[in-house]
């Protein structure tokens, strides 16, 4: 710590960190542990936590994170995109296709920004808030990838390149898709794509799609 930072804020934030980490909650006691202070600190930290709804604690008495924290998490995405977009912008008119910064909502894959390229006579129309399972198109399937890297076997009927995944008619007829996940960005699940309409993605866009995706996530880090 140092004299410009506030030592009960970082603990505060380290109690959200540690109960995110977890499934099943934490009690007073193993926060104590974990943070190394004293009992009657944490329970002033859950309390204040509590009176903005980040932390909840069940009948038991453990700790869990609270609904609060979907207020904040939504303004993430915003941020995401704004970090994204020259990667985007970039990798479109590169391509001459639809570019696309996708996030795991639950089940689903979330286009949070998409990027037209302007010099096209036409490109596929894709836009933000689009919504498809995650066993669907490229997007999703990259990112099922890259939750499973220990079995390279393809999801479905995707192809796998080295990194990168490509689909075709999986979300619209005529349209094929390719995508790369976002890798080593803590608390960030997502991938970076285009969808043209083509019979075969050509090889080079494999890889500038992992360019682009390796981009996204330097600006995220």
């Amino acid at each position: 710590m140092t004299a410009e930072t506030s030592q009960t804020l970082d603990r505060g934030l380290r109690v959200l960190k540690l109960l995110a980490d977890t499934d099943h909650g934490l009690t007073v006691t193993e926060l104590s542990h974990k943070l190394g202070v004293n009992r009657t600190v944490v329970y002033r930290l859950l309390a204040t936590l509590e009176q903005h709804a980040l932390v909840r604690r069940d009948l038991g008495g453990r700790a869990r994170v609270g609904l609060g924290v979907l207020g904040l998490g939504r303004q993430v995405h915003p941020l995401v995109r704004e970090a994204a977009m020259p990667a985007l912008r970039s990798l479109a008119e590169d391509i001459g296709a639809t570019a696309h910064l996708t996030l795991v909502d639950g089940a689903e894959a979330l286009a949070v920004a998409v990027v037209e390229p302007t010099w096209t006579d036409y490109h596929v129309a894709y836009r933000a808030g689009f919504r498809h399972p995650l066993e669907r198109g490229a997007a999703g399937k990259a990112i099922l990838s890259a939750r499973q890297q220990a079995q390279p076997q393809p999801v479905g009927d995707a192809v796998e390149g080295p990194g990168y995944t490509l689909t075709h008619g999986e979300l619209e007829a005529g349209a094929c898709g390719a995508a790369a996940p976002l890798l080593g960005v803590t608390g960030v699940e997502g991938s970076v794509g285009v969808v043209m309409l083509a019979d075969v993605v050509p090889e080079r866009v494999g890889t500038r799609v992992m360019e682009a995706a390796r981009e996204v996530a330097e600006a995220l880090q």
